[in-house]
């Protein structure tokens, strides 16, 4: 993996990996050792139609509810590809930590994490390298698209999962607070940052909060930022930011967590 310049010697406008390392470099960043845990959703769909893999050509599977880590046949569609992506990650030392079929047919999740700053980026870049090759090979066709399907059907996005050193420690719930409410804050910066087509996934339905209106929540699915429960009962932990889109930057998004709640000073 490489980064890439012009000849002049400045960063390419889609060289997003050269501001990060700003921000994952700053001495108070450093100290505060970030962690990201990035989930990251994809939809596979058939090649020559532009429809999801397993879905009836014209047609709709049956309404969501099996499909959610289900397993079977006329559930589960596309996880030899899931499969394959998950063991060549492994093998190329991604540090993947799991994979699981999602609540639209034909969608799928894998985590990327706990990784520590500038490296949470590099890692979901290379894994999804890994995975567009691996659905080449199977001849099928692979989706970031936030809102592949319109209607009732669930969107793709990539929460970004995340805790400083001092969320960690004892005490840490009052440091995750201040976060959340920095983030807050700048949620249209954020929100301008998070993805393209974003507006079409964050309706407030299925499983979002709605794009204009920042909230967050105790294991609240529907809410900006989620915290666990256990991060609640145990007075520190992780938080979740559910906003980012699929097709999401991750060096944009980490970074930009990182400075929100590290450096900014509103």
């Amino acid at each position: 993996m490489c980064d890439a310049y012009t000849p002049a010697g400045e960063p390419i406008p889609t060289n997003k990996r050269f501001n990060a390392a700003k921000v994952f470099g700053h001495p108070d960043v450093v100290a505060e050792e970030p962690w990201y845990g990035i989930e990251q959703e994809y939809t596979l769909l058939q090649k020559d139609i532009n429809w999801p893999l397993g879905w009836p050509v014209g047609g709709y599977p049956g309404p969501q509810g099996p499909y959610y880590c289900g397993v079977g046949a006329d559930k589960a569609l596309g996880r030899d590809i899931v499969n394959s992506h998950y063991k060549a990650c492994l093998y190329a030392g991604i540090n993947i930590s799991g994979i699981n079929g999602e609540v639209m047919p034909g969608q799928w999740e894998f985590q990327v994490g706990p990784c520590v700053g500038i490296s949470s980026g590099d890692q979901l870049w290379m894994a999804r390298y890994i995975l567009e090759r691996i659905t080449e090979i199977a001849g099928v066709v692979l989706s970031f698209d936030p809102k592949p399907i319109k209607g009732d059907w669930n969107g793709a996005g990539a929460h970004a999962n995340y805790s400083t050193k001092s969320m960690r420690n004892d005490g840490g719930i009052d440091v995750i607070k201040k976060a959340i409410e920095k983030l807050g804050k700048r949620h249209g910066e954020h929100i301008a940052a998070y993805g393209e087509g974003n507006e079409r996934r964050l309706t407030g339905r299925h499983e979002t909060a709605d794009i204009n209106t920042f909230s967050w929540g105790v294991a609240n699915r529907g809410a900006s930022i989620r915290v666990g429960r256990d991060t609640e009962k145990e007075g520190k932990g992780y938080f979740e930011d559910r906003r980012p889109a699929s097709n999401m930057d991750p060096y944009v998004v980490t970074s930009m967590i990182a400075e929100t709640t590290i450096l900014w000073k509103p």
